[in-house]
């Protein structure tokens, strides 16, 4: 019959012990190892998501620095949405996404969607274009190249460059990231701006997501 633990000799229970409080112990070591590197990565992470001052100020330098920029992009489309413009960046993104393509056999199709959406007199998303530029736009359409779009895109980027940049530069959703946050306001003041930044910021984070 087994007499179970009561019969092994004191020094082996003493032993089994031992080798019970180190595995606690490696185990617990190993958990906190796994938890601090898996921190430390999303620190990291973090970091790297952070835009900095000097990348913020090079927007204003030209519409080009912003619009190829992730993050200024993001910021960028999220003030044209709040116009209701969005539709000219969404065009020049497509032309910059349609030049892209690799396989000639692609290029008919992508270029008529493009057109479709954004061009042609029952689209969707039209853009403001000339009737000279939309006429050649439409000659292009018949046979599709890597530059079809070329001369509409320079139209627009015009527009956006002359037009809404302008009055992005002076919008919260690019004073709120490139100007500090300033010292000794009122209370309604502080409050009224925390707010608007929060609001603006959120539509930033969510285009950038």
């Amino acid at each position: 019959m087994c007499k179970g633990l009561s019969a092994l000799p004191a020094t082996c229970l003493k032993s089994a012990k031992d080798m019970k409080h180190r595995l606690g112990f490696l185990l617990q070591k190993s958990d906190s190892c796994d938890y601090s590197s898996s921190q430390g990565k999303k620190e990291k992470i973090s970091s790297s998501q952070r835009l900095s001052q000097e990348e913020v100020r090079k927007w204003a330098d030209s519409l080009e620095n912003l619009i190829h920029h992730d993050r200024g992009l993001a910021a960028f489309r999220a003030f044209l949405k709040s116009e209701y413009s969005e539709e000219n960046i969404e065009f020049w993104v497509s032309c910059e996404e349609y030049k892209k393509t690799k396989s000639p056999a692609k290029l008919s199709p992508k270029a008529r969607k493009i057109y479709d959406e954004f061009i042609s007199v029952q689209a969707t998303k039209e853009v403001n274009l000339d009737s000279c530029t939309r006429e050649k736009t439409s000659h292009n359409m018949l046979e599709p190249t890597l530059s079809c779009f070329d001369e509409a895109q320079r139209k627009i980027f015009t527009l956006m460059e002359k037009d809404s940049y302008r009055r992005f530069l002076k919008s919260p959703y690019y004073l709120d990231l490139v100007s500090p946050p300033r010292a000794g306001c009122g209370p309604e003041n502080c409050k009224r701006n925390h707010t608007h930044s929060l609001d603006c910021n959120s539509n930033i984070i969510s285009q950038c997501a």
